[in-house]
């Protein structure tokens, strides 16, 4: 199993800053992807960054230009910086990795979530 644990989540004022961070550990052959998602209460879970082993990334349309995924291999951690922050932002944030924990058998984790919120 991959276990993730994310943190650095928090309360910030608008236009603040904040850094997540999330670890992989467990019984890993390879990560091909880590990423991060948001639940806002009411909403459904959507994307909000995710970058692949060879380092190619996707951004939601709402977070381009003020967040910045970066993860490192060697250490199977994913990084969440979110600049410019808006309340709009405020949702539990939700580490996803897709994982190889042997050759060839794929499967994605969670994280338990972390949570973020950005007063007005």
């Amino acid at each position: 199993q991959v276990q993730l644990v994310e943190s650095g989540g928090g309360l910030v004022q608008t236009g603040g800053s904040l850094r997540l961070n999330c670890a992989a550990s467990g019984s890993i052959f390879r990560i091909n992807a880590m990423g991060w998602y948001r639940q806002a209460p009411g909403k459904q879970r959507e994307l909000v960054a995710a970058i692949t082993r060879s380092g190619s990334t996707n951004y939601a349309d709402s977070v381009k230009g003020r967040f910045t995924i970066s993860g490192d291999n060697a250490k199977n951690t994913v990084y969440l910086q979110m600049l410019s922050l808006k309340p709009e932002d405020t949702a539990v944030y939700y580490c996803n990795a897709e994982a190889e924990t042997i050759p060839g058998v794929r499967g994605r984790y969670w994280g338990q979530g972390t949570q973020v919120t950005v007063s007005s």
